[in-house]
């Protein structure tokens, strides 16, 4: 399990909350700009960095997706899940 830090919107506004995610249910990982905006638009909680960047990750749970929005470039979270480890694609 890895642990990331969820943005979380509830009754209007935003909150962080640590979140434990198995890799290998992890199907889609993309960059989430609309989050982005929000944080210039000073919506997200005042301890983030404008610098920040998003990811919008989609989990396998059965029949379909489960999204999360969680901080951190595509690229980190990607690393992150493979253990800082290369993976190789068969294709």
């Amino acid at each position: 399990m890895i642990k990331l830090v969820e943005i979380v919107k509830d009754s209007g506004s935003y909150n962080l909350r640590e979140i434990f995610v198995n890799p290998k249910h992890v199907v889609c990982l993309r960059e989430d700009s609309m989050v982005k905006q929000h944080l210039a638009e000073g919506k997200l909680p005042e301890e983030l960095d404008a610098r920040q960047r998003f990811t919008k990750m989609t989990v396998d749970n059965g029949f379909n997706g489960t999204e999360f929005v969680v901080i951190g470039s595509p690229a980190i979270i990607e690393t992150k899940l493979n253990g800082g480890s290369r993976v190789v694609l068969n294709g």
